[in-house]
């Protein structure tokens, strides 16, 4: 088994080619109520960031990989594992399918190589996700892929129609 790589798509990290793509998804202001951004980024911060960035988890304490469509190349997608403790091996995952690509299944690949990644290179016992009880999608992923919903948690987000319940998903790897 190759890891990061199946039929359909590979991982890669991030690179600092990929600024204008950060830069067009990270300011998406439709995809902020899934997680905790609270305003735009701007070039000079993602450049920082890609300057920074080592790709090693234990240095960064979270790792980003962006999905790669095989037969044309084309980036359809980032995953990410962050708030990485190595005392007790788990992460946060994060699935962000691009618009153009949703749909089609990708999150489901996405995921399932971020997870061998997770499970055969970096030895990590536990993935775990929070999203918002209304997120169908990703709640359906999530389910698909093995994790359970450990905890619904009452008024954990603040949305724009007001306060949402979130869902804390895990999976023991």
């Amino acid at each position: 088994m190759r890891l990061l790589s199946d039929d359909t798509l590979y991982l890669r990290p991030v690179e600092p080619e990929d600024l204008e793509l950060l830069y067009r998804e990270e300011n998406d202001s439709s995809i902020w109520w899934l997680g905790e951004q609270t305003g735009p980024y701007s070039r000079f911060m993602l450049r920082q960031y890609l300057a920074d960035v080592t790709g090693d988890i234990y240095t960064d304490r979270q790792l980003r990989l962006v999905a790669v469509r095989k037969d044309d190349e084309t980036p359809v997608g980032l995953v990410d594992l962050s708030n990485f403790s190595p005392q007790h091996l788990r992460a946060e995952v994060g699935v962000l399918v691009f618009a153009p690509y949703r749909g089609q299944g990708l999150a489901m690949h996405m995921l399932g190589l971020l997870e061998d990644y997770a499970r055969e290179h970096l030895r990590l016992h536990q993935l775990y996700a929070y999203t918002p009880s209304g997120n169908e999608g990703a709640v359906s992923l999530f389910r698909h892929s093995g994790y359970h919903v450990e905890h619904q948690l009452k008024d954990w987000l603040l949305l724009a129609d007001g306060p949402a319940d979130a869902l804390l998903l895990q999976k023991i790897l």
